[in-house]
């Protein structure tokens, strides 16, 4: 229990993690949905093909979206890539990595979905049974008024009576399925190839300093997009607690519309007088909380957290000077 709560709790805290974790389960997903759908090829010359590039491209169509929707990056990248410059400046190579990164993990999915299609071969042998050679396989059924072409459609559909008393659709099948599986695992050869090459050749190439920094601020907007989303609820929230409470202050003599109840009245009292203090800076109105908002978007602060201390650290030289001069 206490290494599943651990495990959450990273999960939780690394929004890295959770993108990852997503487009696993998207991927597993892609392999649940094809071995639960049912296919039927239509057996006919002119839509075999057609029916086989829809199931090979309209759901990794579909999933690639998916995965772009759910990861993360796309929303810090777009933010980045569309926030005004203001006060702090645009890294374009951080806007670049976010997008390799989205692109990666929002091509797992479909990539399986091709992987397993192919491998499976059930499509693969509606699509090209129709441009396989008849003579090369024995059994042909020449009794059934039908040419050559429009027989080799109907392969996919073993269950036809031209096949009831004949095993040619078995051994068409075999040797379409055997071509669809060698694309299969060429496909995944060429890919785990291309991924080692990358990984190997990349520190080679880039520089590995500017890398770190890319993904230092990369991951800076991330963490920063979530304390600011953090913050404004609980601004909203102290905002929000200060008009109700003011609101019951006001109706609190009106005995016909409200009757009294002191215990509430007291608890949002004391609440209030506790929170009021230095938790809102300064804001009363609803506009002046759109102007703060607005400033935020036109014109985030600038990475300078030096003004940040600056009160501090003179307040605290200021009381070792006192504290000094009194010793004197």
């Amino acid at each position: 229990m206490e290494r599943l709560k651990l495990v959450l709790q990273y999960f939780q805290s690394n929004s890295e993690s959770i993108s990852n974790g997503i487009c696993v389960v998207l991927a597993l997903v892609s392999v649940k949905l094809y071995t639960s759908l049912d296919f039927n090829c239509p057996c006919l010359p002119r839509y075999n093909k057609v029916y086989s590039f829809g199931v090979m491209v309209v759901p990794p169509i579909i999933l690639f979206f998916l995965g772009v929707l759910v990861n993360r990056h796309t929303g810090v990248m777009v933010d980045e890539w569309m926030r005004p410059v203001g006060k702090r400046s645009k890294n374009p190579a951080v806007v670049k990595y976010l997008f390799s990164a989205m692109i990666q993990r929002a091509f797992l999915a479909p990539m399986v979905w091709i992987l397993v299609t192919l491998l499976d071969g059930k499509i693969f042998i509606c699509a090209f049974s129709v441009s396989v050679d008849p003579a090369l396989f024995s059994g042909l059924p020449n009794n059934t008024g039908l040419d050559a072409i429009k027989i080799m459609a109907k392969v996919p559909c073993k269950e036809d009576v031209i096949f009831r008393n004949s095993s040619f659709h078995k051994a068409v099948s075999r040797y379409v399925r055997c071509y669809s599986q060698a694309v299969g695992w060429s496909v995944l050869l060429f890919l785990i190839v291309l991924g080692a090459l990358g990984r190997l050749i990349k520190p080679c190439v880039d520089d590995h300093a500017t890398f770190l920094q890319t993904r230092y601020w990369s991951n800076y907007l991330d963490v920063e997009q979530k304390l600011f989303d953090e913050t404004c609820v609980l601004h909203a929230r102290d905002f929000a607690q200060k008009c109700v409470v003011q609101f019951f202050q006001d109706v609190r003599e009106d005995v016909d519309l409200c009757p009294p109840q002191p215990h509430l009245i007291q608890h949002f009292t004391q609440e209030s007088d506790e929170d009021e203090v230095e938790r809102l800076h300064g804001i009363t109105k609803q506009e002046q909380v759109d102007q703060l908002l607005q400033k935020w978007y036109f014109s985030k602060p600038e990475l300078d957290i030096t003004k940040t201390y600056k009160p501090r650290m003179h307040t605290t030289w200021k009381q070792g000077r006192e504290s000094l001069s009194s010793n004197v």
